[in-house]
């Protein structure tokens, strides 16, 4: 079978110049990631109109990056950010840790049928491809302990070399969430020419087609 060597360069890339070879084979392309040393970049965006000024203290973002810290043993850079709910200001910060290169962006809060629950829609402002299998399989997970999961509208996307992945508020049910879906999101991340992520497979064995 005969290989072909494809470069590709995403926009907004922290990576040097060059991109990144990817192998096409006939049944599936393996990405090839020039620098998998690259410390991931991760960023967390707490939406919340109470804690972005101050009357709330923030237990999302930090529960979020406690189970990141915990489940993620490759090198990782975490930023954490509070915004005010509304579409404009989380779509408006989105697209600024997007064009800064961030691998990956989990936003916590938002994603309920309130009038100011306006996170997944910001997210759609911004995407460039909807990856629905997240939320389907978050609500799954969060079903199985409560019944109000049906309210959320959790979902993830891409928006250039970024994966922006939607998470519920409170950190229990971020566990919830993250242990039903993160098992495919290093290889996501591989297929997007973004930072190679490894994970403690006694916590949550990361998923890759042999040879990636």
């Amino acid at each position: 079978m005969g290989l072909v060597y494809v470069r590709i360069a995403p926009a907004g890339s922290w990576h040097g110049g060059g991109g990144f070879l990817f192998r096409a084979t006939c049944d599936r392309l393996q990405p090839m990631t020039q620098n998998p040393s690259r410390p991931a970049r991760i960023a967390i965006v707490t939406v919340s109109d109470r804690a972005s000024r101050g009357e709330y203290e923030d237990k999302g973002g930090p529960g979020a990056e406690d189970w990141l810290r915990d489940v993620i043993t490759s090198p990782v850079q975490i930023d954490r950010h509070i915004v005010p709910d509304g579409r404009e200001v989380v779509a408006a910060k989105l697209r600024e840790l997007t064009d800064a290169g961030t691998d990956l962006i989990l936003v916590t809060g938002g994603t309920g049928p309130a009038p100011r629950d306006q996170t997944p829609e910001a997210v759609m402002d911004v995407a460039d491809k909807e990856l629905p299998g997240f939320g389907e399989e978050m609500r799954r997970a969060s079903l199985a302990e409560v019944p109000t999961a049906i309210l959320s509208r959790q979902t993830a996307v891409i928006r250039k070399a970024s994966l922006i992945i939607t998470i519920p508020g409170k950190p229990s049910a971020i566990a919830t969430c993250m242990n039903a879906v993160f098992a495919a999101v290093p290889y996501c991340l591989d297929l997007m020419g973004a930072a190679r992520i490894e994970t403690d497979p006694a916590r949550i064995k990361a998923f890759r087609p042999k040879g990636a």
